[in-house]
């Protein structure tokens, strides 16, 4: 993770925007796709980053968080992407475990094209 992408987490965390707790999960979630070999950069994260600790916050305030409009086309576009779907959905399961927040589908689609962007941008080196 780059300075700018552990800065943008330190001043939602500082600012009151979001839970300690929810700043250390999405910490840890960077940097285990980091770890993956990703790309984990204020450039190619930090809309992730926002998001998801966002859709954790109002989850944990007890926030409804609306269907949108567009679930269907999400969904159509992630066909193509299975594996960003499936990281998405273990995020959403180690959410639910760990926080207690559990992201419904319209947010676990929006997760995965997160990160079908970020497989894009940076590809895993394949496994020898």
């Amino acid at each position: 993770m780059d300075d700018q992408l552990a800065l943008r987490i330190q001043l939602f965390r500082e600012g009151g925007q979001v839970r300690p707790e929810v700043a250390d999960f999405v910490t840890a979630e960077l940097t285990a796709l980091e770890a993956d070999g990703r790309t984990v950069t204020e450039a190619t994260a930090g809309m992730l980053t926002s998001h998801l600790m966002m859709a954790l916050t109002r989850l944990l305030d007890g926030e409804p968080i609306e269907q949108f409009l567009t679930d269907d086309q999400v969904a159509a576009e992630l066909a193509g992407h299975p594996d960003a779907v499936e990281r998405a959905r273990a995020v959403s399961a180690r959410a639910e475990r760990e926080l207690g927040a559990a992201l419904p589908d319209s947010e676990v689609n929006f997760l995965g094209m997160h990160l079908a962007v970020l497989a894009q941008q940076s590809p895993a080196t394949p496994a020898s």
